[in-house]
């Protein structure tokens, strides 16, 4: 994500997540229960960018071999459901916020993400 010449770059397994404040419904049409909403349990919001997964450790046939030697194949990732636009339910404990060129986000790990609202 680009804001004033500056890149935010999300890492590994994690998503960033523009935050909506807590109401009974969501703006994609997904109601919450007050207990949830209350406790700050579950949150929404619009993911904003993903980072790019697990990566995945090489499966060449040298690696056992000459650890020292330089793998020529490149880095693979396991790839992450999440997609930039989608709508998110998210476990709360779980997010770390954060604020970017004035603007406040959470980064949450795939772990904590409950459910995926795609249009």
């Amino acid at each position: 994500m680009i804001r004033n010449d500056k890149e935010l770059i999300v890492v590994g397994d994690r998503v960033l997540v523009q935050v909506e404040e807590g109401e009974e419904r969501t703006k994609v049409g997904l109601y919450l229960p007050s207990t949830a909403i209350d406790s700050q349990a579950v949150q929404g919001g619009t993911i904003m960018a993903t980072g790019p997964g697990n990566p995945m450790p090489s499966f060449d046939s040298q690696s056992g071999e000459e650890p020292w030697k330089e793998s020529t194949h490149a880095l693979r990732f396991l790839p992450m459901q999440a997609r930039r636009g989608d709508y998110v339910l998210f476990f709360r404990k779980a997010a770390v916020e954060i604020t970017f060129e004035g603007e406040r986000f959470l980064v949450v790990p795939q772990a904590a993400i409950l459910a995926l609202v795609r249009e």
